[in-house]
């Protein structure tokens, strides 16, 4: 629990230069900025579960060294798989409880804390862009938008989806945009309108189009949703609608993928960092050891993670290898060193 807590008031900290700002400069209310503080708790709690799983075993393990019951467990012929076990199944715990803390109250209050932060940027005119948006609109009309500029209200890689109550849905699509009021300008698209199993009966391109909206841009930004605010199945359930419209979305795909692949990484670390701690573990073993080396294993682990996302969202790798290999390669190497562990040199000691 001291590690968690330690870890959240670290990312918390990041925030701080931000919302002091806001209060400082923007002249946000007090009680607006601590809302703010307040919505970023879970995803500061989720982001630092694995790490603080992590950090946690390794100082148990390193003070069992220090205090020679390592040793003595091993003398006693415990097999090091037996001593890990317990730390094993409560690393499999966490990442099951991170999944469910991810699936329902992350993506929530990744929302709240998102609108807040648009209300404000539309009333300061902040120059802001966000990408991989998502929202509905009235008429049964759903929306996905690669890039949107909040301030010059510019559009990238728009797709529609329109259900129609008198025939099969219509997909329109277009390269860019702009929203003025209530009229959204469309360039260099296409629309296909859809047969009723799906497939495609009528194609035409078109350089403009203008689509009146009920509302203008500014009304659907709280109904907007990036893949950080929407759980595993919503956003499996937008890349299914938009998928049949031609856009790219591998981006998406990814992040499905490490929706569920990210929560796993307190087993996966515990898997790694276990067996190097017990090899490591001596009475002249300090706590500092146990640091570093959970500070290594997660650099290298999120430092591989970004790169094969980077990889994945630019189709260089399939989605699911790009989501799962760190998993992969992590739980191989922890699954060597355990083996290791039980087969080291001089009857089977830990530490050399």
């Amino acid at each position: 629990m001291g590690c968690i807590c330690a870890f959240i008031l670290i990312i918390l900290a990041s925030q701080l230069f931000w919302l002091a700002e806001l209060i400082i400069v923007k002249k946000v209310a007090a009680g607006t900025v601590f809302k703010l503080l307040l919505y970023k708790l879970p995803d500061a709690v989720a982001q630092s579960i694995p790490v603080a799983t992590l950090c946690g075993a390794l100082l148990s393990l390193m003070r069992l060294g220090r205090d020679s019951e390592l040793a003595a467990l091993r003398t006693g012929g415990v097999r090091a798989f037996r001593i890990l076990l317990p730390l094993l199944v409560l690393g499999f715990l966490a990442s099951v409880s991170a999944f469910a803390f991810n699936e329902n109250l992350v993506p929530w209050a990744n929302h709240e804390f998102e609108n807040i932060v648009r209300r404000i940027v539309l009333e300061e005119s902040i120059p802001t862009a966000e990408e991989n948006v998502f929202f509905r609109g009235t008429g049964d009309r759903f929306f996905y938008i690669r890039r949107v500029d909040a301030s010059t209200k510019e559009l990238r890689d728009v797709l529609v989806y329109e259900v129609r109550k008198d025939g099969p849905p219509r997909i329109i699509s277009a390269k860019k945009g702009s929203a003025k009021g209530d009229v959204w300008t469309l360039s260099d698209g296409v629309v296909h309108d859809l047969d009723r199993e799906g497939y495609v009966a009528y194609e035409a391109k078109f350089e403009e189009m203008n689509l009146r909206m009920d509302q203008k841009l500014e009304s659907f930004f709280e109904g907007q949703k990036t893949p950080s605010e929407m759980s595993r199945k919503e956003l499996k359930s937008y890349i299914d609608l938009f998928r049949s419209g031609g856009i790219n979305v591998a981006p998406l795909v990814v992040d499905y993928h490490l929706k569920l692949a990210i929560p796993f990484a307190p087993f996966i670390f515990v898997l790694a960092g276990a067996p190097i701690a017990t090899i490591a573990a001596s009475p002249k073993a300090s706590r500092f050891t146990g640091i570093v080396s959970g500070g290594i294993i997660a650099f290298l682990y999120y430092a591989l993670s970004s790169i094969l996302r980077s990889l994945g969202c630019s189709n260089v790798l399939p989605p699911f290898v790009a989501a799962w290999t760190g998993n992969i390669v992590f739980a191989f190497v922890g699954a060597f060193l355990l083996v290791y562990s039980e087969n080291a040199p001089g009857g089977g000691r830990l530490w050399g």
